[in-house]
């Protein structure tokens, strides 16, 4: 049997310390007892990039904001739908990450982060989206575990009602705002509605081939 072998810690802003492990040719990212990320397990993530692109079919040039690096499979099934004038901003909150992307998971990064439509930033994607007001045609979000902060208590301040405002004045007009859950949020999805959005929630499962467990990704328009 193989044994799952510590490659690197990462410390997270503000407390708590990420683990990278790896058992074969398998990583995940662990937070405590939590994985919060697993390389075999991509389905909703590129689900998340996928079906926000079906939904701005038609938009040229587009602009997407990802929030979390993650292994990279969202980035990767964006780039992989769009043409050679969009552009994609991603935001990282831990530099580490962005380092194992490039590092032990490049076989699974597959050399996107270094796509020239890729702009890599070493940020808190809430202040990004705060400071760049109507300038993306999507924000994509995949923080944490959704609308209950997991990681980072301050990710919380992205889902409340000021931080989806902040999302939707970030947006332009007609926008998209799409979200990933590990789990349903009903009072989540009324305070989309109630900031203005419209909003459709869809069920995906965690791998490709309609395998794994259920996951939520909420599309908000604006």
């Amino acid at each position: 049997m193989l044994t799952r072998t510590l490659i690197d810690t990462a410390e997270i802003p503000g407390g708590g310390v990420l683990r990278l492990m790896q058992r074969g040719d398998e990583f995940s990212i662990m937070l405590g007892a939590n994985e919060l990320m697993n390389s075999r397990l991509s389905g909703s993530e590129e689900a998340l990039a996928t079906m926000s692109l079906d939904r701005l079919s038609g938009v040229s040039e587009p602009h997407l904001l990802i929030g979390g690096l993650g292994m990279g499979f969202t980035l990767r099934a964006a780039l992989a739908s769009l043409g050679p004038d969009a552009q994609v901003t991603v935001a990282e909150l831990v530099p580490e990450v962005v380092d194992w992307a490039r590092g032990p998971m490049g076989e699974i990064s597959g050399g996107s982060l270094d796509d020239f439509r890729v702009d890599i930033r070493i940020a808190d994607v809430g202040d990004m989206i705060r400071a760049n007001r109507g300038a993306y045609h999507a924000i994509l979000l995949d923080v944490d575990n959704g609308p209950d902060g997991l990681t980072h208590e301050c990710n919380e301040g992205l889902y409340d009602r000021k931080g989806l405002q902040a999302a939707k004045a970030a947006l332009r007009p007609g926008g998209l705002l799409s979200i990933w859950s590990a789990a349903p949020h009903p009072r989540f999805a009324k305070r989309l509605r109630d900031t203005g959005f419209i909003v459709e929630e869809v069920r995906v499962r965690a791998r490709g081939g309609g395998r794994g467990a259920h996951h939520i990704i909420w599309f908000a328009k604006a």
